[in-house]
């Protein structure tokens, strides 16, 4: 500590590369500083730095991270105090450029792995990563500014956050606590054949289009008498909610009636949710992989044979590729891609999907004989992927009641409000039988899916747009409809596992599956970190499989 500040005060005024001079770890009263990155000039990126507090200095309980679901909770409860803390100490050091800005982590409404906090699980030892303008007037460095930050108004901010003694232990008991009750539902679910809960007296609708926070003075979920299932939780004890079983589920209601915020709902729940949220208690399906149409993207010899075959131009669509797929082609090598990552549960909403597609109705049928329709719709298809593949699929659907031949389950939203009409569904379906032509053969998927990876240089930058995707090297990866990434920093680790593949297999052909088990595995021994070489380790979030091999599939291209 008295080293940095003899050369912080040996380098004011000095030209602002002199900064440089800094990099290098140094111990303070309760923690370890280190200077990983340091910026070339005051208005470039700021600059990385970390800091690590001693398991025994933290007195973090053991209870509180020996197991996973536990320690991720932990760190997400110590990342957002580190975050107000830092917050409240930006800017207060001035100097031009990015002079005084102190930056961390601001987690959304998921409770995530994230590399700007880690607690390690065998000595307690407690890392947070952050970012420091460092100050400068002009050009020139500003020393007295920078140690301003380093140690006067940081101290205070990493002791309060990761340091046990001055926690809020109720705060921290109740996030463990959630932590327990959420692993439970996952647990019990797949103990009653459930891909998805949704618990009594959860809040669904947002804020707003553009905030994730509850909507106050909204309907509390209640479930319908018929499809209530009751968990039994650690802490919360009894907790009764809807249960939606294993197979083919439609949601319909009329407009504005809540059908998309139930869905949407399903489709964010993939991840567990603070307290407060409104979900906490809501979980579904951890592969459960939203599916739509995706104009435009393209299909590198996919097998989509299973819902399009026999091309009026003779191309073969069990090894099909386009630069520009239409509606239906696009929605169709996005269920078979689910398929491959593993998903055993699709969330489809007609509003976004290609209507022929998804159906053809009565009329159209006996105009176009089905065998000239190289589409089969996903209505013959809905009921063989779960009795044949186990994959079930939740559907929202307004216009189309043909789906009632083929639903497991109806539920009809009305004012918010959820009600089973299954059986009145059925009755009433009864009078409009089906008058398509039976789907003969079954449903076959290819067990591995093969891809070429290209090579790439050997300095590829990724620049990273939200949550729309990011640039790899002079490649644009479009992924803006893979609806459940989360935020930018889990966008940053889809491109970095693409870049530890692309160094690791590019210029080889290889299986898909062995891809994504690859950066599994990684994931599960390293961390984020592993997925990064050096000592610069920026601020990502676990992604999950289906978002990985969804990146790949767009990422490489046809050579037509």
């Amino acid at each position: 500590m008295r080293e940095l500040q003899s050369k912080l005060r040996g380098m004011d005024h000095r030209g602002y590369p002199a900064y440089k001079d800094l990099k290098g770890r140094y111990r303070f009263e309760k923690y370890e500083l280190s200077i990983d990155h340091v910026q070339g000039d005051p208005f470039a990126s700021p600059s990385s730095l970390s800091v690590r507090v001693a398991g025994k200095t933290a007195g973090i309980p053991e209870e509180c991270y020996r197991e996973k679901h536990r320690r991720v909770a932990l760190e997400d409860f110590l990342l957002r105090r580190f975050a107000e803390g830092v917050g409240k100490i930006s800017f207060q050091a001035k100097g031009s450029g990015k002079s005084g800005l102190v930056s961390a982590s601001h987690p959304g409404q998921e409770i995530m792995e994230r590399s700007a906090c880690q607690v390690n699980p065998e000595n307690g030892q407690v890392l947070f990563r952050f970012s420091v303008g460092f100050p400068a007037r002009g050009r020139s460095i500003a020393a007295g500014e920078l140690e301003k930050i380093l140690f006067r108004l940081l101290p205070p901010v990493v002791e309060e956050a990761g340091i046990f003694e001055n926690l809020n232990y109720k705060a921290l008991m109740k996030t463990m606590e959630l932590a327990d009750d959420q692993k439970a539902i996952r647990r019990q679910m797949k103990e009653l054949g459930l891909v998805a809960f949704v618990a009594n007296g959860a809040i669904l609708p947002r804020e707003s289009g553009v905030s994730e926070r509850p909507m106050r003075g909204a309907v509390e979920f209640i479930s319908p008498a018929s499809m209530e299932v009751v968990l039994q939780l650690p802490h919360k004890g009894e907790c009764r909610g809807m249960g939606i079983p294993q197979g083919v589920t439609l949601i319909v209601g009329g407009g504005y009636h809540g059908k998309s915020t139930l869905l949407k709902t399903l489709e964010k729940t993939v991840y567990s949710h603070i307290a407060g949220d409104g979900r906490e208690y809501v979980a579904t399906d951890e592969s459960g992989m939203k599916i739509r149409a995706e104009d435009g993207r393209s299909v590198c010899e996919e097998d989509i044979s299973p819902f399009i075959r026999n091309l009026p131009n003779g191309k073969d669509t069990s090894c099909f590729s386009t630069l520009d797929a239409s509606g239906s082609t696009s929605q169709a090598a996005n269920t078979v891609e689910a398929v491959w990552a593993g998903s055993r549960l699709l969330l489809i909403d007609e509003d976004t999907s290609a209507t022929n597609f998804m159906i053809r109705d009565e009329l159209m049928e006996q105009v176009i004989a089905a065998k000239k329709e190289p589409i089969v719709p996903f209505i013959k298809r809905v009921g063989q992927l779960y009795q044949k593949k186990g994959i079930s699929t939740i559907l929202v659907v307004g216009s189309c009641g043909a789906f009632f031949h083929v639903a497991d389950k109806v539920i009809q939203m009305d004012h918010y409000v959820p009600k089973e009409i299954t059986n009145e569904a059925k009755e009433a379906a009864k009078a409009f039988p089906l008058a398509m032509e039976t789907e003969t053969g079954q449903i076959e998927f290819p067990d591995e899916r093969y891809i070429y990876l290209p090579k790439v240089e050997d300095r590829n930058k990724i620049k990273v747009m939200g949550t729309d995707g990011f640039s790899f090297g002079k490649k644009q990866v479009d992924l803006r409809y893979l609806e459940q990434i989360t935020d930018g920093e889990q966008m940053l680790a889809i491109a970095k596992a693409l870049e530890y593949l692309s160094r690791r297999y590019g210029g080889r052909k290889i299986r898909l599956s062995e891809l994504a088990d690859e950066v599994e595995a990684l994931l599960g021994q390293k961390g984020l970190s592993g997925l990064c070489g050096g000592n610069v380790i920026p601020n990502m979030a676990m992604p999950r499989r289906m978002e990985i091999a969804g990146c790949i599939n767009r990422y490489i291209k046809p050579k037509l």
